[in-house]
């Protein structure tokens, strides 16, 4: 009678341990960037969501036609107000709203400025 062997178990390559994976998609990450910093610039949010400045505009594309973010120009730059109330997308989350999202992850004094600002 023939035994079949198993096939050596093989340990989990380096790359599937290493793949780097969020809670929080790229859009939440620019979302959070712009209710920190109303006024940032596109190449800092680039840099800290770790994505191209040009994922960065069309992500904020994404958001404005959503009705999440509205740019207003002043001066040389840019300045984002957001729309907390509105309801996230995804049918799972749709009964909360940007600004629940937003405040697991922000301070209390940033999510404050963010309701005080017009």
């Amino acid at each position: 009678m023939t035994r079949s062997r198993a096939a050596p178990r093989r340990a989990p390559s380096a790359g599937a341990e290493a793949r780097p994976w969020t809670f929080l998609s790229n859009h939440g990450h620019v979302l959070v960037c712009l209710a920190q910093d109303p006024g940032v610039r596109l190449r800092d949010v680039a840099l800290a969501v770790g994505i191209t400045e040009r994922a960065v505009q069309k992500i904020l594309g994404d958001l404005a036609a959503a009705g999440v973010v509205a740019r207003r120009r002043e001066g040389r730059r840019n300045r984002y107000r957001l729309d907390t109330a509105r309801p996230l997308r995804h049918p799972i989350e749709a009964h909360r709203t940007v600004a629940a999202l937003l405040g697991m992850v922000l301070e209390r004094a940033e999510l404050k400025r963010l309701a005080d600002a017009p």
